[in-house]
């Protein structure tokens, strides 16, 4: 047997508000308006939210003859409830087809007693259900005037094909690093066919924090917000090449007390495709000279080696040739640092309407919106440059060469 619990009683109980409340006076005002020591009755009866109600029961005497007026034989067999919106709430509800309800006796009989409730109210002329429906449009009119008034007009809408990312991130720690007192410096790089606003700061440096020792890694928290805003615009669909995801390049760095830094970790990150939370840990490395002369200089002097251009943790933006080789080029795991990103993406392609939804999805899709349609584009792009290497190799063939492996082909497929 479920007991319920003091608040559900509350609630299924609720006390009426005097409908002839007066206005207070100024000069009726209770000296205590607030309460510092309330009591476990008090905050009983103060957690609920009473809303005016109306209560009309329907009772029945249901005893036997010559016991009528007995308290005991009296049942509820239905309660009408009036709130103070005007909402009507009947309970059990009307019979319909549910058949009639049951009410029991305990007397030694075992009476059964079998009811219906019916809705006898006189069915609404059809010109009074239109008048109702005239007010109810005009009143859901006025509210959706109200919240346009409260949304204003200065709510800023995207161009069509166009793709706005928003991106609330935080840079919340870094750990594992050599030496004290670390700082981030990070920017944004846009690739091709992304723009951002001219307000748009796409760098920063974070402040420079000491480590603490968490277990057995040296931590330093950050909590370092910053905000980035881009758009992508959509070009011709016919072009052969994807669009590439901007990428956000970090440094780590630190600082002693002769005001010495060094370069602890270079890292990048690209922005997540899919809006929502994402927390990510990048590892980072540095550049790192043979010998034991550099690890002194390093120690001592201070400085170590840098990137010139720091878009070299990839792919280097000024780079266009088919192979990047770094052979010779020496570098040291390092630590790794902890991103909080907070991502929105906002479209008039993502309305409900299907001929916008189908060109969402081709934006979203080149784009790489998963791991997974990422994965197959990538796969379909190689395979498109491994068919015009082909190509290009079979055109610069001799003719002869060629028409003999055809008809070699063509007698090797005849039975």
């Amino acid at each position: 047997h479920e007991v319920p619990s003091y608040l559900a009683e509350r609630m299924a109980n609720v006390r009426r508000r005097r409908q002839d409340r007066r206005p207070i006076e100024a000069s009726s005002l209770k000296s205590k308006i607030i309460t510092w020591e309330p009591s476990e009755e008090f905050i009983k009866n103060n957690h609920v939210i009473n809303t005016p109600v109306q209560t009309m029961y329907i009772m029945g005497d249901l005893g036997p003859y010559g016991k009528l007026g007995h308290r005991e034989y009296e049942h509820v067999l239905c309660t009408i409830k009036v709130d103070g919106n005007g909402v009507i709430t009947v309970k059990p509800d009307f019979s319909g087809t549910k058949g009639a309800y049951r009410i029991e006796l305990d007397g030694e009989k075992r009476d059964v007693w079998k009811y219906t409730i019916e809705n006898a109210s006189v069915q609404v002329q059809p010109e009074e259900e239109e008048r109702e429906q005239c007010v109810f449009r005009d009143l859901y009119g006025r509210h959706k005037e109200y919240l346009s008034g409260l949304v204003g007009s200065e709510f800023e809408m995207t161009l069509p094909g166009t793709l706005r990312l928003f991106v609330n991130g935080e840079i919340v720690s870094a750990q594992g690093y050599e030496y004290d007192n670390l700082y981030v410096h990070f920017f944004l790089e846009l690739p091709s066919k992304w723009s951002s606003p001219t307000f748009q700061q796409l760098s920063g440096v974070t402040q420079t924090c000491a480590t603490k020792k968490v277990g057995w890694d040296n931590v330093a928290y950050f909590c370092y917000p910053f905000t980035l805003e881009m758009f992508f615009t959509q070009g011709d669909e016919s072009e052969d090449s994807l669009p590439q995801w901007p990428v956000l390049y970090f440094e780590v760095l630190s600082l002693d007390f002769w005001q010495r830094y060094r370069v602890e970790g270079y890292g990048s990150l690209v922005l997540p495709a899919s809006p929502g939370l994402h927390m990510l840990t990048i590892p980072t490395w540095r550049p790192m000279e043979l010998g034991t002369i550099a690890e002194l200089r390093r120690f001592f002097i201070g400085g170590s080696p840098e990137l010139e251009d720091i878009t070299y943790v990839r792919i280097p933006s000024t780079f266009k040739g088919e192979r990047l080789s770094r052979f010779g080029f020496r570098t040291e795991t390092t630590g790794s640092v902890t991103f909080r990103l907070y991502c929105l993406q906002q479209s008039k392609d993502f309305l409900e309407s299907s001929a916008l939804r189908q060109r969402m999805q081709g934006v979203l899709d080149r784009l790489g919106g998963s791991s997974q349609q990422s994965s197959v584009y990538n796969v379909l792009e190689a395979f498109q440059r491994a068919r015009r290497r082909m190509q290009e190799a079979r055109e610069s063939l001799p003719q002869d060469l060629v028409s003999i492996s055809a008809s070699t082909a063509q007698q090797s497929q005849e039975p």
